[in-house]
Formats: structure tokens, sequence, C-alpha cells
């Protein structure tokens, strides 16, 4: 038992920074990470808000984030708007009942999105129906769109207006790599509205 615990946990830590070290090393996502920065900022400082949709554990990633924007990240601050999608169950069970489980987030972007709003849309296949028509909804209602996925894309690599492409094949490297975009994100977010200044 123990040899069979030393050798994954070997092949555990290797893959976590096999994909760590593939996101380091990669300008193009160094690039669309200043991106998302700049696009999430504006919509903030223009007192739009930041909407938050994923399934299962991306819906865990989902809160997550949110949270770290309306209470705080590094340091005390004022709050910032955002929202995850994935935690009202009555708004999530009517929509369902009423409409069908695809169009859990879609009918929420719809109600309360707006133009210069931008949805964070989490999918580790890239192929989630319920995300893919929040992309849709979003588009239509002129909201930018920041996409996680895995390392195909999926239907969402063609369809976001960033799409974070996580090197991996493993769902769950994939969340560990959402998760540290994520917090990444929600730093930098911070730090570029409000310094290093502790309000």
């Amino acid at each position: 038992m123990a040899d069979r615990l030393k050798i994954t946990l070997e092949a555990e830590f290797s893959k976590s920074i096999d994909v760590l070290t593939a996101m380091s090393n990669d300008s193009q996502l160094h690039a669309q990470i200043g991106k998302a920065l700049t696009m999430c900022v504006n919509a903030l400082r223009s007192s739009n808000k930041l909407l938050f949709a994923g399934n299962g554990g991306s819906a865990a990633d989902a809160q997550h984030w949110a949270g770290e924007l309306v209470s705080r990240f590094n340091f005390d601050r004022p709050g910032l708007p955002g929202i995850a999608l994935s935690t009202d169950t009555s708004i999530l069970t009517a929509i369902g009942n009423d409409y069908g489980y695809d169009y859990v987030f879609a009918r929420q972007v719809e109600a309360l999105g707006r133009q210069g709003d931008v949805l964070l849309a989490i999918s580790t296949s890239g192929n989630s129906k319920n995300i893919v028509r929040a992309i849709q909804a979003a588009r239509a209602a002129g909201i930018a769109v920041i996409g996680f996925t895995g390392k195909s894309g999926g239907a969402m690599g063609e369809s976001c207006d960033i799409c974070f492409r996580i090197p991996s094949t493993e769902t769950p490297k994939i969340q560990e790599g959402h998760e540290f975009l994520g917090h990444l994100l929600c730093g930098l977010i911070e730090q570029e509205i409000f310094g290093d200044a502790k309000v």
C-alpha cells in the first residue's frame, strides 16, 4: 500500500506541476490574463458587474470567485459586484422546471445582465449546454465573455472574447488550473482598482 501511495502521490504532484509550468511558460496565456483584467476592471469602474456560471466543481469556483470580489481578497476595501448564478435554488429549480436545465444560466443572464457586464463562464469540457446557452444570451445582450475550459476549448473555444484553455484533458487538473487563474484574476482586479492601499 505504501508503495502504491508513493507512486500515486508522485504522479499527481508531477501532473499538477506540469500544468502550472506550461501555464507559466505560455506567453499567449499571459496576454489573455492582461486582456481579461482590463475587461473586468473597465466593467467594474463603469458601475457594471461580473457574472459567474459553472456546474458542479465549477459552480463552487463561481461562488468562490464572486465571494472574493464581494468580500475581500488580499486586503480590506469596498466590495466589488460579483454574482454567482449557481447559488439561488429557487431560481435554479424554477428555470429548470419551467424551461429545462439547459436554460438555468441563460435565463439569469437575460434577467440580470446588462450591456457592459462580463460573464465568466466555466466548463472543463467547454461543452456544457447550459454554459453555451449562457454565452449565447450574453452575446445577445452585449455582455463580454471570459471562458475557462480545458485543452480543447470545446464549443466555447470560439464563442468567448477570451478563452482560458488549461493545458490538460483531466478534469481535476483543469479545475486546478481554473482555480489558479480565478485567484490570480481576483487579486489583480483588487490591486488594479484599489492599489496597495489598505482601505
